[in-house]
């Protein structure tokens, strides 16, 4: 643990809620995302943050797909929807030709329009509805890592020094995460060698049809809440500036003026920023603990990996750790966890930010093509010939499926495990006995596994949770909509993060039966395991 400066007029005191199951430090979509998982699993997290305000200005502006599904299993996705705008394409590298989101397997084929202190506004309010408060004004400054749990020093909102012993301690710090430093998990990558500028401006005199031609000149222009104007810039002579420098008013209206002839009237800005095109990626996603063991610090969100801001992929990748790492940490700290599943956090994650590590280095670079003069010429009719490409459906729809999300499958760990082992279950349309029809989706609410049958075999999945009910929700569709997917299915059993654990298409019932019980043993654990272990 780091020494206390002695010399320091700061007190040291125990803290008031020294011993806590896991300290999250961090408060942005990420934190708060996973903050609402553990507390509807029944953990109540400590939840600090070194920012004293809520975030005003938003960097993110966009929810893809995958996170307003990630909402609709949560019931959530009214609350985001009424406050956003959707669209139906979204922008690979800046290319003309659109990302057909709505082409995809989903009830929410679009990317809601929603900045990132509204996402992050809503997901508080969830946070407090489950009994979780933001702590702000927390800084921290050391942190040693035990067998039996992570000690952490935090110095508060008034200068106070607290010592936390928390079982475990989740990173969602950002790029320089605190956490992650502190606990000696590399995070190899390349250094910045682009630099864009952002402004929000409340004066602009751009109507639609200019704020087009803006972005056909290569320039982010749109619309934000309260009457803003957001401008995103990457001027080819100031693009070597590193992103610490300031950005002035000046040098955002010298850029504009010198890419598109004008600029746009822009006056009282709000917020103006510059970001770099830096793309690490963390060795680990979970420490290495005392003696080689399985570590208790992990790390999610932009404190496992940062890169470009292209396509909007960064606040939606977060949210999405977030969903699979708090289901898992939660059943280790309810004594339920099949050995290993902690471990698949890292194992399921950290080749989802590799790859949109390697896929927005993709984009930036063709952006940076038509900036250098020596490379326009052919760079130009690189992306012309990528726009081709984008016009045909299955390059369209791979692309859009990777930049979505939707199409992240998780690896099964059998090699004869049925093919939609670790792929998205489909929202489908169903209706169990007795009961009014809902969607696939709704049964995830309470952030249970769902053991759906769809033979008609009433009772049979009810009878196999027997002592997993805390956990399980067994459910028997006697009527359910067709999906290709699906065809010749009988059982699934669909993780708390909506993917697929376990399908089977055995028409034996002996056989099926001892199928399902190793399923469950191997992901919802032993039964008769009371909450809290």
């Amino acid at each position: 643990m780091s020494p206390l400066d002695t010399n320091s007029h700061t007190a040291f005191v125990t803290a008031r809620d020294a011993h806590t199951d896991v300290l999250i430090v961090g408060a942005g979509p990420t934190g708060l995302m996973l903050a609402c998982e553990l507390a509807l699993a029944g953990i109540r997290p400590r939840l600090v943050e070194r920012r004293t305000e809520p975030q005003r200005n938003s960097r993110a502006l966009t929810l893809h797909p995958r996170s307003v599904e990630l909402m609709d299993l949560r019931g959530l996705a009214p609350r985001f929807l009424t406050r956003g705008t959707t669209r139906p394409g979204w922008h690979f590298a800046g290319l003309e030709t659109l990302l057909d989101f709505s082409a995809l397997d989903s009830r929410h084929g679009y990317t809601l329009f929603l900045p990132q202190a509204r996402t992050e506004a809503l997901l508080a309010e969830r946070a407090r509805e489950l009994g979780v408060e933001v702590e702000r004004g927390y800084e921290g400054l050391g942190l040693t890592e035990r067998a039996d749990g992570v000690d952490v020093e935090l110095r508060g909102p008034d200068g106070t020094v607290e010592a936390v012993r928390a079982r475990y301690v989740v990173g969602c710090d950002g790029g320089r995460s605190f956490v992650r430093e502190a606990a000696g998990i590399g995070f190899p990558g390349t250094d910045e060698t682009l630099t864009g500028v952002l402004g929000d401006f409340a004066v602009c005199d751009a109507g639609p049809a200019v704020l087009a031609d803006a972005r056909r000149q290569g320039i982010i222009a749109a619309p934000l809440e309260g009457g803003l104007t957001r401008f995103v810039v990457v001027d080819p002579d100031r693009m070597r500036v590193p992103s610490r420098e300031p950005v002035t008013m000046e040098e955002f209206r010298t850029s504009l003026l010198r890419i598109c002839g004008t600029d746009y009237g822009i006056a009282e800005p709000r917020w103006l920023s510059r970001f770099g095109n830096a793309t690490r990626l963390a060795d680990r996603y979970r420490s290495q603990g005392p003696d080689a063991a399985a570590g208790r610090v992990l790390l999610a969100g932009d404190a496992a990996h940062i890169h470009f801001p292209a396509a909007g992929q960064g606040l939606n990748t977060g949210l999405q750790d977030a969903m699979n790492l708090g289901w898992k940490l939660a059943a280790e700290l309810n004594g339920w966890a099949p050995q290993g599943l902690l471990d698949s956090y890292d194992a399921e994650r950290r080749p989802v930010g590799r790859s949109v590590t390697e896929n927005t280095a993709v984009q930036t670079l063709l952006m940076e093509l038509i900036l250098v003069p020596q490379y326009r010429g052919p760079g130009t009719a690189l992306r012309g010939l990528l726009d081709e490409l984008l016009g045909m459906a299955d390059v369209n729809h791979r692309l859009a499926g990777q930049v979505s999300a939707l199409s992240i499958a998780y690896p099964p760990a059998a090699p004869d495990a049925d093919p939609l082992v670790g792929q998205r279950m489909p929202d489908i349309g169903l209706t169990a006995a007795g009961a009014e029809a809902v969607r696939a989706y709704e049964l995830f609410h309470e952030g249970r596994f769902v053991l759906l049958g769809l033979t008609g075999d009433t009772g049979a999945a009810e009878r196999a949770i027997a002592g997993r009910g805390a956990r399980v929700t067994a459910v028997t569709a006697a009527e359910h909509e067709g999906h290709p997917a699906l065809d010749g299915v009988r059982e699934v059993l669909v993780r708390p993060d909506g993917h697929i654990a376990w399908a089977t298409r055995t028409a034996d019932e002996t056989a099926r039966h001892a199928e399902r019980a190793a399923a469950l043993a191997a992901w919802a654990g032993p039964a008769d395991v009371p909450i809290g272990g």
